[in-house]
């Protein structure tokens, strides 16, 4: 019984492991690997969730030791990987160097520096949410404000996109600093909003009362097949849509 009730302990820190690897990833530029690791990550995430179910050994040490891994694996990682796209955006040398820290933050401050500093806040952003979380009762079957995954895969699907160059004009968009400020504040804000989504999580597998599921699961295999990571931002904005319409059809119904 002891070892079982560790088995989705272990499989939470295997996402811990990843994303710490996909930090010195995105630290190297290398967002790439950094986002192999990142869905590596989520899909331990998630395991560690439906193992624990599984298994019956659901308690608050995996429920902490999971937000605790989210921070890393989905706060960091993007906090990191906005900070370097708006760093590139500015032509700011990669500070990832002592010496250059040392010159940073010893000599005479410019601002093309400071500015990438703040990506981070999508980290600040994603640990208050993963602490709301933890401390409310209603986030069971669906969340308030996006999860802090979904919002992990918004923010890295944008070097990946520049690095694939799937429409013209990516690099004149994703490399613009007051895109990227504008897509941090949105980060921050949908991330902690009020705004009831629809959790992924089935009771029954029929079509009724999962509808809204199942067409986010359709379109994002469509989506994701044809467009690749392109996909991702628009998967998102749709999971948001749905959800907002999925609420008002409870509300009329209620009503």
């Amino acid at each position: 019984m002891r070892v079982k009730a560790h088995i989705p302990n272990a499989v939470t820190l295997l996402n811990l492991l990843s994303g710490c690897i996909a930090v010195l990833f995105a630290v190297s530029n290398n967002f790439i690997w950094a986002a192999c690791f990142v869905f590596i990550g989520i899909f331990f995430d998630f395991f560690d969730g439906f193992l624990a179910r599984k298994l019956g050994v659901q308690g608050p040490l995996g429920l902490q030791l999971d937000s605790l891994a989210d921070v890393v694996t989905s706060g960091v990682v993007p906090g990191v990987v906005m900070y370097k796209m708006l760093a590139l955006s500015l032509s700011v040398p990669a500070t990832t160097e002592i010496d250059e820290w040392n010159v940073l933050f010893t000599e005479a401050i410019n601002w093309r520096h400071v500015v990438p500093l703040f990506g981070l806040f999508i980290t600040l952003a994603s640990a208050y949410r993963l602490a709301r979380f933890n401390i409310d009762e209603d986030q069971q079957s669906f969340f308030k404000g996006l999860p802090t995954p979904a919002n992990c895969l918004f923010i890295i699907s944008i070097p990946l996109i520049l690095e694939f160059e799937y429409f013209p004009l990516a690099s004149k968009l994703l490399l613009n600093p007051w895109f990227l400020i504008f897509i941090t504040i949105l980060s921050c804000y949908i991330l902690n909003a009020s705004v009831p989504l629809f959790a992924l999580k089935f009771k029954n597998y029929g079509w009724k009362g999962n509808e809204f599921r199942y067409i986010l699961i359709i379109t994002s295999v469509i989506l994701l097949i044809t467009l690749q990571f392109a996909a991702i931002p628009l998967l998102i904005i749709l999971y948001i849509i749905l959800s907002v319409i999925s609420n008002q059809m409870v509300t009329k119904s209620k009503s």
